[in-house]
């Protein structure tokens, strides 16, 4: 009869395993972009706005065009950190080097800022992979904001960072007539000395010049 029972037992441990999926196998994955810093934010800048629709104390603060677009512009970043990869790219097509922002170097690991500064030349791209952050604008240089939907053509003045989202390819460009900073994409975000674990010092554009590229590049491949 013992044996009997015992055979009765492991006979239905058996067909659990065989039959009852394992419940680790309906656990769903976490996304990969769930974790990113620039994902959660952007969620939560959307969620608001989204919520500013149904809101007359809050929408009162845009014109229906300003937060369609708004809107629109923060739905294609999320889509882009979403279904992009998960690293940005930055060429230089400004015809003077562009300090660009990077991964800390390893003998730069004790550093207390969460990138680094890197010069890349004219007519340069980034290397594939290497995920650059944003773009330093020099103290006497003056680039567009495409950010702010309401104001497109905002200009900006330098000693400040531009950070661009994953996923995207930002290629900055002068302006043949007035010599501005343009980007291709509207910027993720603007950071003045202070508002960011950022290097954001106070130089010039002759003081980028003299320095000699060292941004990894998909030319020097």
């Amino acid at each position: 009869m013992k044996i009997f029972k015992f055979v009765l037992v492991l006979l239905v441990m058996v067909a659990n395993l065989v039959f009852v999926p394992p419940s680790w196998a309906d656990a769903p994955k976490t996304p990969r972009y769930a974790s990113n810093p620039d994902y959660i934010e952007v969620s939560e800048a959307l969620n608001t706005l989204k919520a500013a629709k149904d809101s007359p104390d809050t929408a009162q603060n845009y014109t229906p065009e300003e937060l369609r677009k708004k809107i629109a512009q923060l739905e294609f970043q999320k889509y882009t950190l979403e279904t992009g990869k998960p690293w940005g790219q930055c060429r230089n097509e400004t015809g003077k080097t562009l300090a660009v922002y990077g991964p800390k170097r390893k003998k730069a690991a004790e550093s207390s800022y969460e990138n680094a500064l890197y010069f890349l030349a004219d007519g340069q791209t980034t290397e594939h992979k290497w995920d650059c952050d944003g773009i330093y604008l020099p103290s006497d240089v003056n680039a567009t904001d495409l950010r702010s939907a309401d104001q497109p053509s905002q200009q900006l003045t330098g000693g400040l960072a531009v950070k661009i989202v994953d996923g995207t390819q930002v290629v900055a460009r002068a302006n043949p007539d007035t010599a501005a900073v343009e980007f291709n994409v509207p910027t993720a975000k603007i950071f003045q000395p202070g508002d960011a674990n950022w290097f954001v010092p106070d130089v010039t554009q002759a003081y980028i010049d003299s320095q000699l590229p060292n941004a990894p590049t998909e030319e020097n491949d």
